[in-house]
Order: structure tokens, then C-alpha cells, then sequence
């Protein structure tokens, strides 16, 4: 999987990837930014949101005719300094309808332990690398 980011001025990118959608991100106004897309870490924790939300509809397929709703609240606790990342998250489902509150428990525990790639990938080890003009450049 490959996503493109692109630079669109100030402190603006587009991300898109191969799915063909694009995703807009931009710093808020405390930070220089114009307020023309979700923040970076907004969009991390609606990718969480996201990732279990499908896993756990997959998961309650055969009961998903009995159940009319279901929200997704990701609250992150951050560092109070640089680079401020998430200490803490906690995933919040609200759900409406006829199904037994251990199906859907184990729907999330199954989505978070098995299936999402996106929780599973919070503690992934990060390269960098850098190209300048057309050329790799070592550290």
C-alpha cells in the first residue's frame, strides 16, 4: 500500500492513495495553519475508528439487520510536550439495536486483537528517507 502526499502550500497536504481518494490535512491556525483539512492526528484517530468500525461490522455481519447504530468516539490523551503524541486512546462504541452486548464486545476484542491493522500498527518501527532533487541522500 502506497498513499502520496502532497504539499499544497502553508501548511496544507493532500494524501491520496491507491484507492484514488483524496484526504485533505492542515495544521489548525495556533500552528500556521488555514483550517482546510483534518489535522494529522485527527485523521490517526479516525483511521482507528475506521479500521475497527469495519472489523467489528464484518464481525457482527449476521446481526448487523438488528442493529441501528453504531458511533465511534476516539478520544487521545497527548504528551503536554513535543512531539505531543498520543500517551492514551480510548475508543468509545455506541450501539443501538437488538444484540447481545458479548457479541459486540467480542467483535472489538477480535477487531483489536486479530484484525485492525491500523492499532496493530501504532507500535510499528519508522524509517526515514530522504530524496533532494531527483537524488537519495544518506544521514
Amino acid at each position: 500500500m502506497k498513499v502520496t502526499t502532497t504539499w499544497t502550500g502553508g501548511r496544507a497536504f493532500t494524501g491520496k492513495g491507491d484507492s484514488g481518494y483524496e484526504v485533505n490535512m492542515d495544521a489548525t491556525e495556533a500552528y500556521g495553519g488555514l483550517g482546510k483539512g483534518a489535522t494529522p492526528t485527527e485523521m490517526l484517530l479516525s483511521a482507528l475508528a475506521g479500521c475497527i468500525g469495519i472489523d467489528v461490522t464484518m464481525i457482527l455481519r449476521p446481526h448487523l439487520d438488528k442493529i441501528t447504530k453504531i458511533d465511534i468516539e476516539t478520544e487521545g490523551i497527548r504528551k503536554e510536550e513535543p512531539p505531543k503524541g498520543f500517551t492514551n486512546i480510548v475508543v468509545t462504541f455506541t450501539v443501538d439495536g437488538e444484540v447481545d452486548s458479548k457479541k459486540v464486545w467480542r467483535a472489538i476484542r477480535l477487531g483489536e486483537e486479530k484484525y485492525c491493522s491500523v492499532s496493530d500498527s501504532l507500535s510499528a518501527d519508522i524509517s526515514y528517507k530522504l530524496v533532494l532533487n531527483g537524488e537519495e541522500v544518506a544521514q
